[in-house]
């Protein structure tokens, strides 16, 4: 299978074309002449690269809380006399 132009993986082919075609389901207005599936339309449009899509913002390095001071009572374990 030959991948649309500016999709970069099979993976993110298949999620795209999902979504769209869910919007398709939901009442969007095709941009080629519809098919009988959803899916097939919206694989047509991505075809045709006529679907707007980004990579979205690159993600952001969480924080890593510093680890918890241990309490008396937890260093000492019960013992059973």
């Amino acid at each position: 299978m030959e991948l649309p132009p500016r999709v970069d993986s099979t993976f993110r082919y298949v999620l795209l074309a999902a979504r769209r075609a869910e919007q398709l389901m939901r009442g969007a207005v095709a941009k080629v002449p519809p098919s009988s599936k959803p899916t097939r339309t919206a694989m047509a449009e991505l075809a045709d690269d006529l679907v707007a899509w980004d990579y979205g913002p690159p993600p952001q390095p969480e924080e890593l809380a510093p680890p918890a001071e241990e309490t008396e009572a937890e260093a000492q374990p019960d013992a059973l006399a």
